[in-house]
């Protein structure tokens, strides 16, 4: 048997560093937007996770790609060589960024030579690609849980940042202040205290859960309308406490081609039917009188 088929020719070499050059002048010629230290170490963690994103992916485009001519036995042989090869790896590296990214061709340019040592000699003692280059070796990214240029850990600890009831600013990457910017529901430094609307149905030293209050309160201590401090506008308090709908209609506030609709909290004023000169509710049958052109028949203006 002769030897089996020869994997097809590998992709185009990756840009020159003439090509590369013309598009960083032009970058550089281009008016961007003003960024701040923050914003730029967040823009460069994205651009270090996209790139890993991208070998990942390439790495899964490529796992077989150059094979499958039926010869098993070459193939498996050819097939190891193939997995951790050169050829390989250009033709990954070649489709990391879009032609217009300028933050990813720069970083990949800056450290290609990196990324061929891991490939190379470290991929098999540092399987995590992002955790090794973006983390640990060019340090534009965190650890989950933490931020800025230190890697500190957010307010509420890395394992539940916020206590898990909000956004830590900078997670993740070398930026950001590690504030949190809590969920409607959470309020304070690190959302354990509950919003106006909500009350606290569960609170430890790393737990806090804070559930809505009926809608009749403005604030509360539990889920029923009895349970409100304050009521919402719309809503007073009855003789037992409880936050109860306010018939605004009672004071009669729409126009004479009005009629008041009262809905729990509000209300609406709402036109008359064109039979009537003013109504009580919605229809025919509701005029107060018949407009000219009608006679009321059967309670109805017709």
């Amino acid at each position: 048997m002769g030897p089996g088929p020869s994997p097809r020719p590998g992709p185009a070499p990756r840009p020159s560093r003439v090509a590369f050059a013309v598009l960083l002048c032009a970058a550089l010629l281009l008016p961007s937007p003003v960024r701040g230290a923050g914003e730029r170490r967040r823009l460069a963690c994205s651009t270090c996770r996209g790139i890993v994103d991208r070998f990942n992916q390439g790495l899964a485009d490529t796992a077989k790609k150059n094979f499958g001519g039926g010869n098993t036995a070459w193939e498996e042989k050819t097939l190891s060589k193939y997995e951790s090869s050169e050829i390989r790896l250009v033709e990954i590296i070649e489709n990391l960024c879009d032609s217009s990214n300028f933050e990813c061709n720069n970083m990949v340019e800056e450290h290609e030579e990196l990324i061929e040592k891991w490939w190379f000699k470290l991929k098999k003692k540092y399987p995590d690609l992002f955790k090794w280059f973006c983390i640990e070796t060019i340090e534009v990214c965190c650890p989950a849980g933490t931020y800025g240029p230190d890697c500190l850990a957010c307010r509420g600890g890395s394992e539940r940042p916020c206590h898990g009831n909000g956004h830590c600013d900078g997670d993740g990457t070398r930026g950001g202040d590690g504030s949190c910017s809590c969920k409607k529901e959470y309020t304070g430094q690190f959302c354990l205290d509950c919003s106006n609307g909500y009350f606290s149905s569960l609170r430890n030293e790393t737990h806090s859960v804070c559930t809505a209050c009926h809608a009749a309160c403005k604030t509360c201590t539990g889920s029923s309308n009895k349970d409100c401090q304050d009521c919402k506008e719309g809503w007073i308090k009855n003789e037992g406490g409880a936050c109860v709908d306010l018939d605004e209609c009672a004071a009669s506030p729409c126009k004479d081609h009005q009629y008041c609709l009262n809905t729990d909290g509000s209300f609406s004023c709402k036109a008359c039917d064109a039979s009537c000169v003013g109504c009580t509710g919605e229809g025919s049958e509701k005029c107060k009188t018949c407009a000219a052109g009608y006679v009321k028949e059967d309670e109805k203006c017709t």
